[in-house]
């Protein structure tokens, strides 16, 4: 059975930019397959969105995670790792989606068992392809883990 056919498929979106934040929200607004998304823009409200803590209790969990590296205050290096290393958090896949193509960041990032790694491009076009490849491939193709 389709996920989606389930339930939407719930995205946290962590992101600094308000610009692509909107631009994500915005292609994924007009996906093929149902989908909310809830956005954040930094690390320790990305941790207590997924933790379900404080003003994100009610909160759902996510079923996938767009994650920048460059946030204020604990980035998202530190949060990919949190997520990873906790067994009730670990399972959900995990996108970065970051402007550093920096080597030692995308090693980084795969040692912390990160799902896929993506350097977002600076053309508005290409975000917007790489975004609707983001939810061919997640939201189409891949069966996310159950809830």
């Amino acid at each position: 059975m389709n996920h989606s056919a389930v339930h939407p498929i719930e995205i946290l979106l962590v992101e600094d930019s308000p610009a692509d934040t909107e631009l994500a929200e915005e292609v994924l607004r007009d996906a093929k397959v149902a989908n909310v998304v809830h956005a954040v823009d930094n690390g320790d409200d990305a941790i207590a969105f997924v933790r379900r803590t404080g003003r994100f209790a009610a909160k759902p969990r996510p079923d996938l995670i767009l994650l920048d590296l460059n946030l204020p205050g604990r980035d998202g290096r530190e949060v990919l790792e949190e997520i990873k290393e906790d067994p009730e958090l670990r399972t959900i896949p995990v996108i970065v989606l970051t402007t550093s193509a920096e080597a030692s960041d995308v090693q980084r990032a795969y040692k912390s068992h990160v799902n896929a790694y993506i350097t977002k491009p600076l053309d508005l076009d290409a975000f917007t392809s790489v975004a609707r490849s983001i939810e061919d491939f997640w939201l189409t193709l891949v069966r996310l883990p159950s809830r």
